[in-house]
């Protein structure tokens, strides 16, 4: 039987759909606005023996056939997901995880295909609250519904869920996800919004989020299953009571210890084993309980120290910033370095800077586009103290990546001003906190290092919180350890000016309009901070860039002369390429890139290209050479292409019988163009030969 629900968001229909596909799922819903469709399922695996976690996964995946086309390549099917399809995923896990319950381990797929594409309408914030509608009426435990939608912003006025033309007029794009009561993620980019702007837009998203939880419900009403029954997570009571004896007040003091990381996983490893192998004879086979344990008893320890104290695992007060060191140049071939260090954070982030050649081609749904600035992001396991297998970016590097992108994006300046392909790779080299935001600071100081002429600097901060009932902290800088046993992931990145990048995860329901607005206030004091430091290593871009980098100029021609630039099968554009060891590239728009080693090869080269495509103008000389003689003058090619007429009198400044007794078929003369009528060009050799004389009379 087909159920259908349906509200209205940001001037459109939203239509959710069960009951007709993939009936065999746990739940499966289609979710359809304007004419972009998407279905989401979500199924439910059996349990599985000593799994103590949720084995959540989530796949999003863009069907070519969606906006009527066909996958390039040689196999024409759709093959590894593109981060475009990877950060959907990841808009859609981000608010749906918090929300299972803790003791539910069973493994969990949520898989969203987009069916149509209207390309007006994006389908990942739809594929998101088709995922929660999969969820809320399937019988798999979850505490949602959730919506999920994109805000932007044009004149003033916020609008939801808005299509292409206007993100690209709009200063902000977020995407917004919540519950009923509570904002649950946020990600987004800025042109310098201030932290009220950012507080506006997310009240604004979240009237149009209440109104889709709300449909959803009614679904549930209607045609939702009832709920499994999970297995509670039993403790033993005298198990807890001997731990607790063993190591409440070793914890205590461990927490109130100020240590490195490492040495803090060490001293949590010796108690551990200590605990164990006391408790293992009593309570054999229980070494994951106790872990468990330890693990509860050091959150709330350090939760309390921050409530009571205001203290950190470090020492550091709430909004105190880790201590921060910055190393320019280091590398020497890279056309940029940056070395930045926070706390035990550390990123070394070079700049790359190439041609025209060098754009990413973007071929998804949407119109093929092509990208000038590229950011990198890397997290090898040695940065953690770990082994690991090393293969492709995974889907942590991606969005992270992501974020430092758009957080910097805003800074980089237009081709027309600086005409290279920009690329910043960040590697992670330690790791204690915010490895995300350090890329962005350390992505800042690159491209000013690298001579890359952005606006200003840009910084990034991680704020977390500790929020026990009524009472909260927030954290400034956050640590790995705070980060994870926190209630709160708040990355804030931007100018002195405003807010260019954010990011934020929330693991609780309930986080108030008030904790937001002082988070945002506290990050921006510790942003503000940041950049202080910054400015003191470089406060402006170096005046050149590196000398190992190509030498880039771009000149403009009329798009009706690009013919002459190419030439018949390319041999034109092919012979300047080898004559002048550069490399040409010419837009439709007639935007010609010259690209070379050799930056007086690469001028010699632009010269070449202006006289080749240069109209002729009324009294300006031309080295011309002469292609035919005739009775009454000689024709003239003054441009390629280009002849005008030499008339016989106007060859020399007396009297000649016949032309080919002053010139001869091949030779190069200097004339000036003194007319122009009907597409004919009248050109003089006798006007610069008197010129010349007059000169000569008046120097004697």
């Amino acid at each position: 039987m087909l159920y259908k629900k349906e509200v209205e968001i940001g001037g459109k229909k939203l239509i959710f759909e069960t009951g007709k596909l993939a009936k065999q799922a746990n739940g499966a819903v289609t979710v359809q606005y304007g004419e972009t469709v998407v279905l989401v399922t979500a199924v439910a695996g059996e349990l599985k023996e000593d799994v103590d976690f949720l084995p959540l996964s989530v796949e999003y995946r863009e069907k070519s056939f969606a906006a009527g086309k066909i996958p390039g390549g040689f196999f024409k099917r759709e093959g590894k997901p593109s981060d475009k399809e990877i950060l959907s995923a990841r808009l859609i896990d981000r608010p749906i995880r918090p929300l299972f319950p803790d003791n539910y381990f069973n493994e969990t797929q949520v898989v969203a295909f987009v069916y149509s594409y209207d390309n007006e309408n994006d389908a990942d914030v739809l594929a998101a609250c088709a995922a929660s509608a999969a969820l809320t009426i399937s019988d798999i435990p979850f505490l949602g519904p959730i919506g999920e939608v994109r805000v932007g912003r044009v004149n003033g006025q916020f609008l939801i869920n808005p299509t292409y033309s206007q993100i690209e007029e709009s200063d902000l794009e977020l995407v917004v996800a919540g519950t009923e009561s509570s904002i649950m993620m946020v990600e987004g980019e800025a042109k310098e919004i201030s932290e009220n702007d950012l507080l506006e837009a997310l009240k604004f998203a979240h009237g149009e989020i209440k109104k889709i939880v709300q449909v959803q419900n009614e679904l549930r009403e209607i045609c939702g299953k009832p709920k499994m029954e999970i297995q509670e997570n039993q403790i033993d009571e005298n198990l807890l009571n001997d731990v607790n004896i063993l190591a409440y007040d070793k914890m205590k003091e461990l927490v109130a210890t100020v240590l490195s990381k490492e040495e803090r996983s060490k001293k949590n490893k010796e108690l551990t084993e200590y605990v164990v192998n006391l408790l293992n004879e009593k309570y054999p086979e229980s070494e994951k309980k106790i872990k468990l344990i330890l693990h509860d008893i050091e959150k709330e320890l350090m939760r309390k120290r921050i409530l009571e104290e205001g203290l950190r695992l470090d020492g550091r007060k709430t909004n105190e910033i880790r201590p921060i060191s910055i190393e320019l140049g280091i590398l020497p071939r890279p056309h940029g370095t940056a070395l930045f260090t926070r706390g035990e954070t550390q990123s070394l982030t070079t700049l790359t800077l190439g041609t025209k050649g060098d754009e990413q081609i973007i071929d998804g749904l949407q119109t093929e586009y092509k990208k000038r600035f590229l950011l990198h992001y890397n997290f090898p396991p040695f940065s953690v103290g770990e082994t690991g297998r090393f293969s492709g970016p995974g889907r942590r590097e991606v969005g992270h990546g992501n974020l430092a992108e758009r957080s910097l994006k805003y800074v980089i300046p237009p081709e027309d001003k600086f005409p290279y392909i920009i690329r910043i790779n960040s590697d992670i080299l330690e790791s204690n906190g915010s490895s995300s935001m350090a890329t962005v600071c350390a992505g800042s100081l690159a491209l000013m290092d690298g001579g890359v002429p952005i606006k200003c600097a840009v910084a990034g901060i991680a704020m977390g919180l500790i929020k026990e009932g009524d009472k909260y902290s927030i954290l400034s800088d956050i640590l790995g350890n705070e980060d994870h046993l926190g209630d709160m992931d708040f990355k804030v990145a931007g100018t002195e000016n405003g807010i260019t990048g954010f990011q934020m995860d929330i693991k609780i329901q309930g986080i108030s309009y008030e904790i937001m607005e002082k988070a945002l206030q506290q990050a921006k004091e510790g942003r503000l901070h940041i950049l202080k430091i910054m400015n003191e290593s470089i406060s402006h871009s170096r005046a050149n860039i590196s000398k190992f980098a190509p030498s880039i100029l771009m000149t403009k021609i009329s798009p009706d002369k690009i013919g002459s630039v190419i030439g018949p099968g390319g041999k034109v554009i092919q012979k300047i390429q080898k004559d002048f060891n550069v490399e040409i590239v010419i837009d439709e728009d007639g935007t010609v890139n010259i690209s070379g080693q050799d930056a007086a090869l690469a001028k010699e080269a632009r010269e070449y290209i202006k006289w080749l495509t240069a109209d002729p103008e009324i009294g300006k000389t031309y080295d011309g050479k002469i292609i035919k003689i005739t009775d009454f003058g000689a024709f003239v090619e003054i441009l390629p292409g280009i002849q005008g007429l030499l008339h016989i009198s106007q060859i020399d400044n007396k009297r000649i019988n016949k032309v080919s007794d002053v010139l001869k078929e091949g030779d190069s003369v200097k004339v000036k163009l003194i007319g122009i009528e009907n597409g004919k060009y009248s050109l003089s050799r006798k006007v610069l030969l008197n010129e010349k004389t007059e000169k000569e009379t008046a120097a004697n």
